[in-house]
């Protein structure tokens, strides 16, 4: 899928292997983190500009290689998941939406990642979401260093995404059917 000249190859059914190349090695790594946990074979390439639109570029390929497998027959889409990265825990929960939209609580707009001079969480998770069509909340319940935060989140975002991803289990249909 392309999205602002950015490109990403994306298989659900994967092992975690991640090649990204968005420009700014701190999203990189946040990015490998999300693929890992969503089991997510992924490859990202990112058009260069200015850190705040590779961000996008990144959040918007993403999202778009994401919008078929989240509406494919018979996947969720929907999930929620919390976990941790040291002292921060986050939770995410997540569905797909004619109407996308991030509700969060977290703030970094302090945080400085690749020279983006923005909150960099927020412009990829809006990205993310309008892109895929997501209704995306996040919240931080606990958490005080910024890597470990960012961490936090999309450790958690690549589970839900994962989850959303996938069938429902028997025992989930049947307690939806009664």
């Amino acid at each position: 899928m392309e999205a602002t000249g950015s490109r990403a190859r994306l298989e659900v059914n994967g092992s975690g292997e991640a090649n990204i190349a968005t420009g700014i090695a701190a999203l990189d790594h946040l990015l490998i983190v999300l693929a890992r946990y969503a089991r997510f074979d992924l490859a990202l390439e990112v058009a260069p500009a200015a850190g705040e639109a590779e961000i996008a570029g990144a959040a918007g390929a993403l999202g778009a290689a994401l919008w078929d497998p989240l509406r494919a027959p018979g996947v969720r889409g929907y999930a929620a998941s919390t976990l941790p990265a040291d002292e921060a825990l986050a939770h995410i929960a997540l569905e797909v939406s004619d109407r996308p939209r991030v509700v969060s609580n977290v703030d970094l707009s302090d945080a400085r990642i690749g020279g983006a001079g923005s909150d960099v969480v927020a412009a990829f998770l809006r990205s993310l979401a309008d892109s895929a069509g997501l209704n995306l909340h996040v919240r931080l319940i606990e958490g005080e260093d910024p890597q470990h935060v960012l961490d936090a989140i999309f450790k958690t975002l690549g589970v839900a995404l994962a989850e959303a991803c996938r069938a429902p289990t028997r025992e989930e249909r049947e307690s939806n059917h009664g």
